[in-house]
């Protein structure tokens, strides 16, 4: 046993605070306002004027509304700025984000019980079983997932599949859908351990699974018309498209060219060395997860290559970390919390990471950087809240923040360097479910 508190020890920490001649009034402050208004550092809102020396037209934002799926959001903006562009579309034209949830919901509820399966020979006391039913399939994913999906089953203008109540609120599904998959686990792990036909019982699952996505979220569209009108009001209509001609037509990327970057410093992860995660993905058979580790030079460097170059970056960060969401502002010097309550709360960014304090979990849209005299000062932020916080849904993120709180981007090959083609080629090194880089991107508005 410890040594624990004595009461004498409380004596002495109670005098020292009694010596403290701003106490009472902190106390009164802080209690009646709160730590974060009480600690606000507002001479950091003035620092972030939202006005930027370089920034694209990206129209207005999008809505996630009360769901995780912010990094399906954040995928297809950066998609659809080049195919309004290029189509002269208005700025409010949406790709569909129920469509992407449908097929990613459907393939995640297959990978978790190929999983279940795998793992049938391992004790429910396994780190890694604990793991898989920890959460069997939630909204959140990462990029190279994103792209599972898309490259199988394409994509949809959001007239073609609109949001529907439960995938603006996913809630009551995803709860649902756990439940439904924790009961299979416990009969796909029986079947495999007496030797019966798992992969048999499996199907009959998933065409429960597909029947509960169908009446929460609708029937996927197979086949539709792509009728609007442009910026100058001029009529279109290209008919008999399904979801796969309309991403070749239009959205038009390889997306093999978009390859993802993390910046983390920890021990465990050299630089220049490719990572995946065990266990973590969506479409079985699909895009594998990479990610290449790179320094915090090069990483910023990239993402400003590409907005110079007019295409705008996908990122992973950790959005609740020294940000207000009505004003828009995420900057590290916003909150002076060490300075209210008198102790050091600093810790480094693998510090951050290795002790649980932060990761990356929300993804948005780098759009424009403001650079002064050389050198990045602020960044805009395309975010999925909506139009009624920030500037009409727009945020501003300063360059230190970036470097403490961003962990990935994804950058087109063409901007890499010989040196990190090659890298990035490189088979991954292979992690545990856990890690921080296996986080999933699924913040909530």
């Amino acid at each position: 046993m410890g040594k624990s508190i004595s009461l004498d020890n409380v004596k002495k920490y109670q005098q020292d605070l009694d010596n403290r001649k701003e106490a009472k009034i902190l106390q009164r402050a802080i209690s009646h306002d709160g730590v974060a208004k009480t600690s606000s550092n507002y001479s950091s809102v003035s620092k972030m004027d939202p006005v930027f020396s370089l920034e694209l037209d990206t129209g207005e934002v999008s809505n996630q509304k009360h769901s995780g799926r912010c990094w399906i959001f954040a995928a297809l903006n950066t998609m659809r700025h080049n195919l309004a562009k290029n189509f002269n579309l208005n700025g409010d034209f949406e790709l569909s984000q129920i469509y992407t949830t449908f097929w990613d919901k459907f393939e995640k509820s297959n990978w978790f019980l190929e999983n279940i399966i795998k793992t049938a020979d391992q004790p429910l006391t396994s780190r890694r079983v604990a793991w898989l039913l920890e959460t069997p399939q939630q909204d959140g994913g990462q990029w190279d997932m994103l792209c599972a999906v898309i490259e199988k089953y394409g994509v949809v203008p959001q007239s073609a599949m609109p949001e529907t109540f439960n995938s603006n609120d996913t809630t009551d599904l995803n709860s649902v859908l756990n439940l439904k998959l924790r009961k299979d686990a416990i009969q796909l792990r029986k079947l495999v351990q007496d030797g019966s036909d798992a992969e048999s019982a499996k199907d009959e699952m998933l065409n429960d699974i597909y029947r509960i996505l169908v009446y929460t979220l609708g029937e996927p569209t197979k086949e539709f018309n792509f009728e609007y009108r442009d910026h100058d009001k001029n009529y279109h209509i290209d008919k008999n498209l399904t979801p796969n001609k309309f991403f070749d037509k239009y959205v038009n990327l390889n997306l093999e060219d978009y390859v993802s970057f993390i910046n983390s410093p920890t021990d465990d992860k050299p630089y220049n060395k490719t990572y995946t995660i065990d266990m973590l993905g969506n479409v079985v058979g699909g895009r594998q997860v990479k990610h290449l580790n790179i320094d915090i030079d090069t990483f910023e460097k990239l993402a400003i290559k590409q907005i110079q170059n007019g295409e705008s970056v996908w990122f992973g960060s950790d959005v609740v970390q020294n940000s207000d969401r009505k004003m828009g502002i995420m900057d590290d010097g916003l909150y002076s919390k060490d300075e209210l309550f008198d102790t050091d709360l600093s810790l480094s960014k693998a510090e951050q990471l290795d002790y649980k304090e932060s990761v990356m979990d929300h993804a948005m849209v780098l759009t424009g950087v403001d650079i002064v005299d050389g050198q990045p000062t602020k960044w805009k932020v395309e975010n999925s809240w909506g139009n009624k916080v920030g500037t009409k849904g727009y945020f501003v993120m300063s360059e230190s923040w970036f470097r403490r709180f961003a962990y990935q981007v994804v950058i087109n090959k063409k901007y890499l360097s010989d040196e990190l083609k090659d890298s990035q080629a490189k088979e991954p090194v292979v992690l545990d479910p856990w890690d921080p880089m296996g986080t999933l991107a699924f913040y909530e508005k």
